[in-house]
């Protein structure tokens, strides 16, 4: 047998801008962004797709980016009609909004130097990068995310996805983006509630990377949840630079291999979000994994009490939930139905179950089992927890609002 092996490296490189006011007639970033890409004196075409939540709350901006496009002059050409999509979960479990990308690209000749500009949260983005990274075999994406959690994480990566069958990013591509532009000034009108969701990602990869970042996150706790900006914008600039690092470092950015760090806590995230018909934000689903994780981290033996303390003091200190009632659900067959969702997450990659636990604050440990037991033993007793502090309602779950006296030992819950 005759064999011809090849080796093919492909370098890619794309920009991560922090600016404010993005379609403002002063703010050059976009523009010369566009610019940069020319390659003949012909305008660039731009197709853009946005979420129609932030209508609510910006209605002018579809008249804006048109006004920005008119002032570029010869530079660009705004395909029209700009497309509204629906935001949240839902548009990535409805193939509809992909097919009408498709078509828009087909209809208005956006080619593979042409470009789809994508402004809303992460699933807008995700849905939109598909397809986009589908089309053609992949058209130039412009993200320019509008959430905390799509600014410090989802939009800077290079992952696109839909949901299907049931399953979280069940179809997708790895295509990384164009650049990505985050506007600040988009984050003044989230509500708390999307303001607060956003910083599980960054406490997840605190915990991860860096035990600086975790104890700066500790510091500003009660500056995050009162939405103080200054801060909000070194937590979303070193997330997204930690995140940026990891997938061009670590040896394996598409993911081939059975390891995926920066899904700490999302073995059970994503399976809460599925069973709470996604009224659970993806971020406080991930702010929930943490919690179990780490519980199940000191359970285990492996990381330090006073530690775990940390972490739960942590994400309730910003506002995050630590228990949903969806941590109780069962199968019809009455399996405990967030167990499943370790079985789909190995599925979803294959190959051996690879999960990222914790040894210390900044220092993550891969693990090949979980004992079921003890997963239920840490629901249990991040379960008594919220009971013997008291709990308040929240719209995702259930916050824990632990305070310094009265708590209690770990061994007696």
């Amino acid at each position: 047998m005759t064999v011809i092996d090849q080796a093919v490296r492909v370098a890619f490189r794309y920009p991560v801008h922090f600016t404010t006011n993005l379609f403002s007639p002063e703010n050059p970033a976009l523009g010369d962004l566009l610019a940069s890409g020319r390659e003949t004196a012909a305008p660039v075409k731009a197709l853009c797709v946005v979420d129609r939540g932030l209508l609510e709350h910006h209605p002018e901006l579809p008249e804006r980016i048109a006004r920005y496009f008119r002032a570029l002059g010869e530079d660009a050409t705004l395909a029209e009609p700009i497309l509204i999509v629906q935001g949240g979960e839902a548009v990535k479990n409805d193939p509809v909004e992909v097919e009408r990308i498709h078509r828009a690209i087909h209809e208005q000749g956006i080619d593979r130097h042409s470009y789809v500009i994508v402004i809303g949260g992460g699933a807008v983005i995700d849905m939109a990068g598909y397809a986009a990274a589908t089309a053609h075999r992949g058209v130039r994406l412009v993200r320019v995310p509008t959430t905390v959690l799509s600014q410090n994480d989802s939009a800077v990566g290079v992952k696109n996805s839909v949901n299907a069958f049931g399953k979280k990013n069940f179809l997708g591509t790895f295509a990384p983006p164009y650049a990505v532009l985050n506007d600040d000034a988009f984050l003044t009108t989230l509500s708390d509630r999307d303001w607060r969701a956003g910083i599980a990602e960054a406490i997840k990869v605190a915990l991860l990377k860096d035990a600086a970042f975790f104890a700066f996150l500790e510091s500003c706790a009660a500056d995050l949840a009162a939405r103080d900006m200054p801060a909000m914008r070194q937590l979303i600039y070193r997330c997204a630079e930690l995140h940026l690092e990891h997938i061009a470092t670590n040896g394996d950015p598409f993911e081939l291999g059975s390891s995926r760090p920066l899904d700490f806590g999302h073995w059970s995230a994503h399976k809460l979000e599925q069973l709470s018909g996604y009224e659970l934000r993806h971020g406080e689903a991930v702010a929930i994994g943490l919690a179990l994780d780490a519980t199940y981290s000191y359970l285990a033996g492996m990381l330090p009490e006073e530690e775990w303390w940390r972490i739960l003091d942590l994400i309730a200190g910003v506002g995050l939930p630590l228990v949903a009632a969806e941590l109780d659900a069962e199968t019809p067959d009455g399996r405990r139905a967030v167990l499943v969702g370790l079985e789909e997450f190995r599925e979803h990659l294959g190959g051996r179950l690879t999960i990222m636990l914790l040894e210390g604050i900044g220092r993550g440990v891969e693990v090949h089992e979980m004992d079921q037991e003890c997963i239920l033993a840490s629901i249990m007793r991040l379960q008594a927890h919220a009971m013997e502090r008291g709990t308040t309602a929240h719209p995702g779950g259930v916050v824990w609002p632990r305070t310094a006296s009265a708590v209690p030992s770990p061994s007696s819950s």
